[in-house]
């Protein structure tokens, strides 16, 4: 049962105008994307025309880069139902803009059957760390709330290529500080630091038991490139496309990639289903 962890699923009409035109530039069939992510049914015909039995849909609440408000987690949340068994939304709560964020947290979970939250830090302009030093309180509630909930947390690492996006707070190492002061929040971290800290997202999966990898946005021919050692971490590596983002070709063309690098077929095995079936049953 392969699950693709990181498909975006935000509505295309929230889009600030200079997303919009990054999007609309940078995919080339972006009139067929829309029309998939805008009918439950036509994105599952998708999913099996790719080979994809299961997918975590993302949304996250960015009003300031994105245009994404908590209307987010409405659409996101509704969509999910036409197949809750093969589509897993996930939630997002702002810690600027909750007022009651352990409530907005169970709200994810009891409402809308939220099978996971989103946090991107440059995206949504904080550190993933960043209740650390107390400037940022509700980001620890929140925190704390998805790890009694047992929902796992998906953070952002690595740079962003929007405008407004500030890349400095993709910096991996910030989950150190998470990874330890919540140490039964499951915790993915999205693209593996990608490009400029692979090595640090590398160091974070063999030091906490609790943090995961995905793949997405990786192209496979630089995915043993910036994880030499993926053969050592394979029990915590998880399979996502990033689809359907800038430059991704789509989810059956990164599954072919990534069988035909030279890994064992245990390894792709887990890549592609068992991680995940354990993170997500």
């Amino acid at each position: 049962m392969i699950t693709d962890v990181h498909v975006h699923l935000e509505p295309y009409e929230a889009f600030r105008p200079a997303v919009r035109k990054v999007m609309f530039d940078r995919i080339p069939d972006i009139e067929r994307v829309r029309g998939l992510l805008s009918d439950p049914r036509r994105l599952l015909a998708h999913l099996d025309s790719a080979g994809v039995d299961r997918a975590c849909l993302i949304n996250y609440v960015a009003p300031e880069v994105m245009g994404f408000t908590e209307d987010a987690n409405r659409y996101v949340g509704e969509f999910a139902r036409e197949d809750r068994k093969r589509l897993i939304p996930f939630g997002s709560v702002h810690p600027r803009r909750t007022k009651n964020p352990k409530r907005d947290v169970e709200q994810l979970a009891s409402k809308w059957e939220m099978g996971g939250m989103k946090i991107h830090p440059p995206h949504q302009l904080f550190a993933a760390n960043a209740y650390a030093d107390g400037k940022l309180p509700a980001l620890r509630r929140i925190y704390q709330t998805a790890e009694r909930l047992r929902m796992p947390v998906m953070i952002h690492t690595g740079t962003s290529i929007f405008p407004g996006a500030r890349s400095k707070y993709g910096d991996p190492m910030a989950i150190d500080d998470v990874a330890q002061d919540f140490p039964d929040l499951t915790i993915i971290m999205a693209h593996g630091g990608r490009p400029l800290w692979c090595d640090t997202a590398f160091y974070l999966l063999r030091r906490h038991a609790n943090v995961f990898l995905d793949i997405s946005s990786i192209p496979p021919r630089r995915l043993l490139e910036w994880f030499p050692r993926l053969e050592d971490i394979s029990d915590k590596v998880l399979f996502g496309s990033d689809w359907p983002g800038p430059g991704i070709p789509g989810m059956k063309e990164e599954i072919d990639g990534l069988r035909a690098l030279p890994l064992k077929p245990e390894t792709i095995e887990r890549i592609l289903s068992q991680n995940a079936a354990k993170l997500f049953p």
